[in-house]
């Protein structure tokens, strides 16, 4: 079993913005990382304090992921941090070694991890 880890980030608290920036990671992610949704054990998802419009977990139930476990939670909200941030950990059952999981830092959350940053968008 591993876990792959991503984030992204959205301009605006808006339930489209949350929804197509979430499928976009998890789509991003799942092609990175050769994903099968029967290898998928759970995935938990948090947002900042100042995004709360929709669940990140709708965009993964809209890719199909219906008899998966998900979570959404709020992020700590530590002060300077960054904003607008949702960020998802995915548990799985995969051969991948450690080192050939791919984590996807999307737009501005890249800056959290410039070491494994997909190009900004």
């Amino acid at each position: 079993m591993r876990a792959i880890r991503g984030a992204t980030t959205v301009q605006k608290n808006e339930s489209s913005e949350i929804l197509a920036a979430s499928r976009e990671l998890l789509e991003k992610i799942a092609l990175e990382n050769d994903l099968v949704i029967e290898d998928i054990v759970s995935a938990f998802f948090t947002m900042t304090p100042d995004l709360d419009a929709e669940f990140p977990a709708v965009a993964a139930r809209g890719l199909g992921w219906n008899h998966i476990p998900l979570l959404c939670s709020q992020e700590i909200p530590v002060q300077g941090s960054l904003p607008h941030c949702i960020r998802v950990l995915i548990h799985l059952y995969t051969k991948r070694t450690p080192d050939s999981i791919r984590h996807l830092y999307l737009r501005q959350a890249a800056v959290l991890r410039p070491d494994l940053a997909s190009t900004p968008q």
